[in-house]
């Protein structure tokens, strides 16, 4: 029985990068047959090629391509198209390359073999969560950090700063709840998906690297700026420090 398809899936342009015929095959047939427009790559610089055509909403990746690393095309297409919601799908299962993967700019990971069932309901948690509309809500000022999340805009000290789509869905998160103990489960529920499969690391790497992106932007301004801490908790998860 088909799976019932994302809302308004149909506008969902989606690159599938993999070389492998029979998986690829199933991948082009299974997106379609649920309403995506699936445009199928078997190599990384023929689907850097048909991005820069025409954009996609979706990247699907495998990493083991045969002319270049998959690693290399999350990066190239992450740093085009900051929106892009890209997931990698690979037979590596290393924590390393999980971290690897996440880190190049991946949002979502899926290890080989996986079931297409998985893959639409990662999709639709993803797209849906992306497309949900919520109420105008007034940008949030914690010391010379403000967060708004209706723009979905940061800035430090008057300038903005670009974050990555779930770096800033997970400081969004922390800014609801500032000076609360957040539990990892619940930032992997709000910013993932409350049915996540994989590894937890997906959280400690997207938190290093929004820690990274704030810090260099304090960096860069003049005098120090005001920012709250993010502090982490052994075993529990994370709290964004209410006190400056």
């Amino acid at each position: 029985m088909r799976t019932p398809p994302a809302p308004d899936s149909g506008r969902f342009r989606v690159l599938v990068v993999e070389d492998d015929d029979i998986i690829g095959r199933h991948l082009e047939t299974g997106l379609r047959s649920n309403g995506y427009a699936p445009v199928w790559s078997r190599t990384g610089a023929g689907a850097l090629a048909e991005a820069a055509r025409r954009p996609c909403d979706v990247l699907l990746l495998d990493l083991g391509l045969p002319d270049m690393d998959g690693l290399d095309v999350a990066r190239a297409l992450r740093a085009r198209s900051p929106e892009l919601l890209i997931v990698v799908l690979t037979a590596r299962t290393d924590d390393i390359d999980v971290i690897a993967g996440l880190d190049a700019g991946a949002d979502d990971y899926l290890v080989k073999p996986f079931s297409l069932t998985v893959l639409l309901a990662r999709l639709r948690a993803h797209l849906r969560r992306r497309a949900g509309v919520s109420p105008p809500r007034e940008p949030v000022r914690l010391g010379d950090l403000v967060v708004d999340v209706t723009a979905r805009r940061v800035g430090v000290a008057g300038e903005e700063v670009t974050l990555r789509p779930k770096e800033f869905e997970l400081l969004a998160v922390l800014v609801r709840h500032v000076g609360e103990a957040v539990p990892r489960e619940t930032l992997m529920s709000e910013v993932w998906d409350e049915n996540w499969f994989g590894s937890t690391k997906t959280l400690d790497v997207t938190m290093a690297s929004l820690r990274r992106r704030l810090a260099d932007a304090a960096d860069a301004s003049a005098p120090p700026p005001r920012l709250p801490r993010i502090t982490t908790l052994r075993g529990h998860g994370y709290r964004l420090e209410a006190d400056l």
